[in-house]
């Protein structure tokens, strides 16, 4: 069962490797545009529209400097974490040990 699992990827990869390597097309396919180009080429000019979109969000969200926020809100929560530790251990060290 493993050595068909095994030769089943293998072949798997060897067709995914085999793909780039077909010719290109001919210049004369370019010329006739059908519907799957035109679908193609709207499909691209959506997927580019996103990426571009998404690329300005990136941007105005990296305007904001919310690393630098959320580093700033480490820091001052670790402060009040070790200082409330600290307390927290003194108490239960003086319930423990009394003298």
């Amino acid at each position: 069962m493993k050595k068909l699992l095994v030769v089943t990827v293998l072949v798997a990869l060897l067709a995914l490797g085999a793909e780039s390597f077909r010719m290109p097309r001919q210049a004369e396919e370019e010329e006739d545009e059908g519907a799957l180009s035109k679908i193609t080429g709207t499909f691209m000019s959506y997927y580019d529209s996103a990426v571009n979109t998404a690329s300005g969000y990136l941007d105005t969200i990296k305007g904001l400097k919310l690393e630098e926020k959320a580093k700033n809100i480490y820091s001052d929560t670790s402060t009040v974490v070790s200082t409330y530790a600290g307390i927290a251990h003194d108490q239960l060290y003086h319930i423990f040990y009394q003298k």
